[in-house]
């Protein structure tokens, strides 16, 4: 009964945690609009792009055409996709073009195009990744991309890919080339600062070691390292003979001292290095 009651009511707290994120985010993803990159003419794709392009074209108001276009994609979304995107999307769909209205007689931060690009990158990323983080979306081009998806069979990445690549060439159409540049530049920037606010700054590394001197490796790394290793079962692809892989986690304080080992023990050794964005348990972060 009481686990019952705990549960429920983690589940009522993560819900309205996921709430916040999806409003903050939007709210963030407005200013960083309406500071940065509106102002210097940045279509940095998505809705807000188009309506970066259709303002300088037009005239019209950037907020009403993000909700001219956001409502009827996620209509769209809901009809051709079901249901799958719940609430938190409608909100975050309805919520960011309110706060693009709501932020729009801002004075810019800069009006130097290149740093408007770059910052307006940033925060709108960091927005939103606040609102991926809500397990939820603002609509717009995503939805769009989707169901290009669906009915044409071209993967996600490329769905996406094309929908912005048309924004930034008719960015340079619409105002001129450079205009179209920084885009781009502002489209690479979010995608970046989304992943670092989806998996955070990389502060360890894996390491895969492959060595004829197993044991002695195995030694001096917990010896002079203090990590512990694991001895993963591998075949030799060219001869087919088992082929011992260990692998070891360290903080990248601690990389250089076990390259300093390797090359000590087994400088013939076969190692490859990548990135540990979250590493949870002992010697780590607790889950």
């Amino acid at each position: 009964m009481g686990n019952t009651a705990y549960q429920s009511h983690s589940s009522v707290k993560n819900v309205i945690q996921e709430y916040i994120f999806v409003i903050a985010g939007a709210a963030v993803i407005a200013l960083g609009f309406n500071v940065f990159l509106f102002p210097n003419q940045v279509a940095s794709g998505g809705v807000s792009g188009i309506s970066t392009i259709l303002h300088g074209m037009f005239g019209w108001n950037a907020g009403i055409v993000q909700y001219a276009f956001n409502i009827p994609l996620f209509i769209a979304g809901v009809l051709v996709l079901g249901k799958k995107f719940g609430v938190k999307s409608l909100v975050g769909t309805l919520a960011l073009p309110l706060f693009v209205i709501l932020t729009e007689d801002w004075e810019a931060w800069t009006l130097n195009p290149l740093l408007g690009a770059i910052f307006g990158g940033i925060v709108v990323g960091f927005g939103i990744g606040l609102v991926f983080k809500g397990n939820a979306s603002t609509g717009g081009t995503d939805l769009l991309a989707q169901i290009i998806t669906k009915y044409t069979g071209l993967t996600l990445g490329t769905s996406v890919l094309l929908i912005d690549g048309i924004i930034a060439v008719s960015a340079a159409l619409v105002f001129d080339l450079e205009k179209g540049l920084y885009a781009l530049i502002g489209l690479y920037v979010t995608t970046k600062t989304i992943d670092i606010v989806q998996l955070g700054f990389s502060q360890s590394k894996m390491v895969y070691i492959i060595t004829q001197r197993e044991e002695e490796v195995r030694d001096a790394i917990y010896k002079n390292v203090n990590r512990g290793v694991t001895k993963l079962s591998a075949i030799g692809g060219y001869t087919g003979e088992n082929r011992p892989v260990l692998m070891v986690v360290v903080y990248q304080t601690e990389f250089t001292k076990l390259k300093q080992v390797l090359k000590d023990v087994d400088p013939q050794a076969f190692v490859i290095v990548s990135d540990a964005y979250e590493v949870l348990g002992e010697g780590f972060k607790r889950a």
